[in-house]
């Protein structure tokens, strides 16, 4: 009798586990999330390829965040050149002179008198220092509140005289002990008549650090006057270059004449459109999309021409053209504008991968899950909440980064047929009241079999 209690409570407490489990049913595939810092509290991945690949929504609503107990969290997608999907930015830092000599001498940063409660400076003394001493002292620099690597250091100044002065850079995160990352960075201003060359910028190896020290390679005459110092972060540098898939076509003739077919595996954001054909080439292209066999083809670009020429001297080819419109259509035909085309030219579509933000909600690990043809992420308020922290934070404030795993199968092609979703709230509703009647009969019968007592 205990067995059957047992088994029958077992049942009902993995009911609530098999509705959980019932969200990783219906989707193709996971992927794990490492998070860069487990403090963030709202974090950015850019989706690949594969995740792509998976996704059946054109409006990528088959996509969600689930936490370590396979529940959904408040998640959202954001396009490439949203500022909060945008990982760099240029910040302005606090700065802090140094005495003369402190790098040829040792000085150590020790006393620092006064911390905000996040880590940054508010004032660094150093003991022993000569204050009757003239020249370039070097800075200490406080970066303790990026969360980014820094790639490189922009630095303004009100010195109006002709200078070339080379600083090593070190980093530090507790100002004793420090490591070298730049030995010879420069810092120029140069006159020739009303000629004028500056370099007000020192790359850096993408360092992680809280503090950033920079010591004169030699000695000068008078310091350099800083008024500002601002640090690049990744994005800032360069723009994303747009990642490309490869397509084969086959010949269709049809009663418009002969065109070429091809299909596209997932929703990417496609953006322009490359045509490769095999040796020297040239022909004017249109360019058409749809979604599926019932819907009509649109023009996806203004016609254009490609070209290739080969050549002893070299290789050119025509660039790629952009396209009217964002399109997450599966289905491309190309038409040429001239009679002559044989064979399938290669189509490369290209696009810039989006960017999911989520907000860490429950416990870790998180995990994605993409590719249904029956669930739907939820809707949530987060590109408010966004907005929200970035007013409260300031306008350089970023989610954490968190980057995607391996792959790992779930519900597979099985998630990607239509069908008709699983109530699970109201099977688990049915069960819990099923298991409770069935608790009560037991309990019942119980009481029927006991004898009453003698007399």
């Amino acid at each position: 009798m205990k067995n059957i209690r047992m088994a029958r409570w077992v049942w009902l407490l993995a009911l609530p586990l098999a509705a959980l489990a019932a969200t990783a049913d219906d989707y193709a595939g996971r992927w794990p999330l490492t998070l860069e810092r487990a403090d963030g509290g709202a974090y950015r991945v850019v989706l690949d390829r594969d995740v792509y690949r998976q996704l059946q929504s054109p409006a990528l609503r088959d996509l969600v965040v689930v936490n370590a107990g396979g529940a959904p969290v408040a998640t959202a997608v954001f396009p490439p050149d949203a500022p909060l999907a945008q990982a760099g930015g240029n910040v302005t830092l606090p700065w802090f002179p140094l005495p003369v000599d402190a790098g040829a001498t040792g000085l150590d940063i020790a006393a620092i008198s006064e911390v905000a409660s996040d880590g940054s400076l508010r004032r660094v003394e150093l003991r022993g220092a000569n204050a009757d001493a003239v020249g370039d002292s070097g800075f200490v620099i406080d970066a303790s509140r990026l969360r980014e690597p820094v790639v490189a250091l922009r630095f303004a100044w009100s010195d109006a005289q002709a200078f070339d002065r080379g600083y090593r850079v070190s980093a530090s995160d507790d100002l004793r002990r420090w490591r070298e990352i730049e030995p010879d960075g420069r810092l120029v201003q140069l006159r020739n008549g009303d000629r004028r060359v500056v370099e007000d910028r020192i790359a850096l190896p993408g360092v992680r650090a809280k503090y950033l020290r920079l010591l004169p390679n030699t000695r000068q005459q008078g310091p350099l006057v800083l008024t500002g110092v601002r640090a690049e972060l990744p994005g800032q540098v360069a723009a994303p270059a747009l990642q490309w898939e490869e397509l084969q076509g086959r010949r269709v003739e049809g009663r418009d004449g002969v065109h070429f077919e091809y299909a596209l595996a997932g929703r990417f954001p496609i953006e322009a459109a490359d045509v490769v054909a095999p040796g020297n080439s040239t022909r004017g292209w249109l360019l058409e999309s749809r979604d599926g066999d019932d819907s009509g083809w649109r023009a996806a670009a203004a016609p254009w021409v490609a070209y290739r020429v080969d050549s002893s001297e070299g290789s050119s080819r025509s660039p790629p053209q952009p396209l009217n419109r964002l399109v997450r259509d599966r289905q491309w035909r190309l038409q040429a504008r001239s009679d002559g085309a044989r064979e399938a030219p290669v189509l490369r579509l290209g696009y810039s991968p989006e960017v999911v933000l989520f907000l860490a909600e429950g416990q870790p690990p998180f995990a994605l899950l993409a590719g249904s043809a029956r669930a739907q992420r939820p809707a949530t308020p987060l590109p408010q909440l966004i907005d929200t922290l970035r007013a409260a934070r300031g306008k350089d404030w970023q989610p954490a980064a968190a980057t995607l795993g391996q792959r790992e199968e779930l519900a597979g092609a099985a998630a990607l047929q239509p069908g008709t979703p699983i109530d699970w709230r109201r099977w688990l509703l049915w069960g819990l009241l099923l298991g409770g009647a069935l608790l009560v009969a037991g309990f019942a019968a119980s009481l029927l079999r006991k004898r009453p007592p003698a007399g």
